[in-house]
């Protein structure tokens, strides 16, 4: 898969919830800057993470409102819309940045403003 077909199938993955799909898209040495849980280094640790997020959320979508794509790079502004499992509603614009290799995401960072998942963590 080239660049762009590597994104739009980490949205597609997302929106249907495919977070074991959605994690073989990362190369084994990925690392990922996510905003709320930090760096996250190796595939199978993300993996791990992801398996958890179901008991998070009872709907999850981000979908990107703009693409742009350079070669290996690539950078997506998307809407966030979740529920969570509580009923607590969570919008959010969110910028990534993905860096792939191979057809794989070997780096990914994300940027957000943070109120809104305020809700997981009862603040």
């Amino acid at each position: 898969m080239n660049t762009r077909d590597v994104v739009n199938r980490y949205y597609e993955l997302a929106n249907r919830g495919e977070w074991d799909a959605w994690t073989d898209l990362f190369a084994e040495d990925q690392v990922m800057e996510e905003q709320l849980a930090g760096r996250v280094e190796g595939r199978e640790t993300l993996r791990s993470m992801m398996a958890g997020f179901p008991d998070m959320y009872a709907e999850f979508h981000n979908v990107p409102q703009h693409i742009v794509v350079d070669g290996e790079q690539a950078a997506v502004v998307s809407r966030i819309t979740a529920r969570t499992h509580g009923g607590d509603t969570i919008t959010a614009k969110v910028a990534n940045y993905f860096q792939i290799v191979d057809g794989r995401i070997r780096y990914m960072a994300n940027f957000h403003d943070t109120a809104p998942f305020a809700v997981l963590s009862g603040a």
